[in-house]
């Protein structure tokens, strides 16, 4: 009856009880219980640190939204800039054309208004020229001298 397994149960079982006299149950107990509020506490350390990356990427979020219109709007700015740039140089540009072209008529116009004094002054002194000519060779003495001032005087009268 008493064989070598007794006496390991008989062992076994002051051991356990040696054990339970000593507390060991109480201390492995505790130590689990520290190791178990260790890991929540590093659970909940994990939860907060993601809660907080989750409010910083929702930041980041808004700040890139925020800094996507705020590209937006000053590119729409500056394209309005740009076409009202352009507006004005093509305004200025026409205004500036416009403006060359009426010179340019005026200095025609100019132009052929000399060239019409010069072509009637030349004609003036060409047909006074061979009136005088045809008047002499007809026209002589007395009668001839006063046609010939006559003529002059008219002619001079018209041209100017």
């Amino acid at each position: 009856m008493f064989d070598a397994e007794f006496f390991v149960a008989v062992g076994f079982i002051l051991f356990v009880l040696l054990l339970g006299y000593l507390g060991v149950h109480k201390k492995i107990t505790t130590a689990l219980d520290h190791r178990t509020a260790r890991i929540k506490a590093e659970f909940d350390e994990a939860a907060r640190l993601r809660a907080e990356a989750e409010a910083l990427l929702i930041s980041f979020e808004k700040k890139k939204t925020e800094a996507e219109a705020e590209a937006a709007a000053i590119i729409a700015q500056a394209k309005t800039e740009a076409e009202l740039i352009a507006r004005e140089a093509h305004d200025r540009i026409a205004e500036f054309v416009k403006r060359r072209t009426k010179q340019a008529e005026e200095k025609i116009s100019a132009a052929e208004l000399s060239a019409a004094a010069q072509v009637r002054a030349a004609a003036a002194d060409a047909a006074t020229k061979a009136a005088e000519i045809v008047l002499k060779s007809k026209a002589q003495g007395e009668f001839g001298d006063e046609l010939v001032n006559r003529g002059i005087t008219d002619l001079k009268r018209l041209l100017h």
